[in-house]
C-alpha cells in the first residue's frame, strides 16, 4: 500500500503544487483585501492620466484567467522540468506580492467615476471593479504572471518551435498588459515593477542555466576535437 502511494506521489505529486499553493495564496489575498489599514500608499504616474479608459480591454483581461490555468496544466503533462520552473517563478512572484501588500498597503485612484460608454463590456468592467478592489496592486500579478507564462512557452523545447502557439501567446500577453492600463486596474508603475521582478527571477532560472549548458557543450566539443 505504501509503495503504491509512493509511486502515485512520484508520478502525480507535482500536480498538487498549484492546489497546495492556492490554499495558501487565496485566503491570504482575501485577508489583505478585507483588512483595515491606517494609510494606503497611492500608486500613480503622470503618464497614467494620458492613458484613456477603454472597456473593450476587459476581453483580454478576463482571458488571463484561462491563459494562466491552461498554461500550468499544459506544462504539467508536457515538460516536468519547465513545469517546476514555471511554478517556481509564479509562486515566488505571487508570494513577494503578498509580502509587499502586507508591509506596504497600496492602491490606486485611477478608476473613472463616470464610464464614457454604456455597453456589455462596460457592464463587465463594473462587475470586475465591484469584486476587485483598487488596493493591493503593486506589482501587477496580471502582468507578472502573463510575462512568466509567455516566457515559459517561448523557452520550452516543444512549444517554442510552434510559431502559431508562441506568437499567439506573445500577442495575448501584450494585450493583457495593455488591458491592466486601459481598464485603470493598474498604474504603469505596477507593470514596470512586474517586469523588473520577472527579470530578477528569469536570469537565474533560465539565462544562467543556458549559459552553463552552452559552456559545457563547448568543453565537450573541444575535448573531442583535441
Amino acid at each position: 500500500m505504501f509503495v503504491k502511494f509512493k509511486n502515485l506521489l512520484h508520478s502525480y505529486g507535482h500536480m498538487l503544487l498549484p492546489v497546495l499553493y492556492g490554499l495558501f495564496y487565496l485566503p491570504t489575498f482575501s485577508y489583505l483585501e478585507k483588512r483595515n489599514v491606517n494609510h494606503i500608499h497611492i500608486i500613480e504616474m503622470k503618464i497614467d492620466s494620458y492613458i484613456p479608459f477603454c472597456e473593450y480591454f476587459i476581453i483580454p483581461y478576463l482571458i488571463w484567467f484561462g491563459y494562466i490555468a491552461v498554461a500550468v496544466i499544459t506544462f504539467m503533462f508536457l515538460d516536468r522540468k519547465d513545469y517546476y520552473k514555471l511554478c517556481a517563478m509564479l509562486g515566488t512572484g505571487m508570494t513577494i506580492f503578498l509580502f509587499i501588500s502586507y508591509i506596504w498597503p497600496n492602491g490606486l485612484q485611477l478608476r473613472p467615476e463616470v464610464y464614457p460608454r454604456d455597453n456589455l463590456c462596460t457592464d463587465l468592467v463594473k462587475i470586475l471593479q465591484t469584486a476587485d478592489t483598487s488596493t493591493n496592486v503593486f506589482p501587477s500579478m496580471h502582468c507578472y504572471n502573463s510575462i512568466v507564462v509567455n516566457a515559459a512557452i517561448w523557452k520550452n523545447d516543444k512549444l517554442g518551435k510552434r510559431i502559431g502557439i508562441k506568437w499567439s501567446s506573445m500577442i495575448l500577453c501584450v494585450l493583457i498588459l495593455l488591458s491592466t492600463l486601459f481598464l485603470k486596474q493598474h498604474s504603469l508603475m505596477d507593470l514596470i515593477a512586474a517586469l523588473i521582478m520577472f527579470v530578477v527571477f528569469y536570469i537565474p532560472l533560465y539565462v544562467i542555466p543556458e549559459l552553463q549548458t552552452k559552456k559545457q557543450s563547448k568543453k565537450i566539443v573541444s575535448g573531442k576535437l583535441s
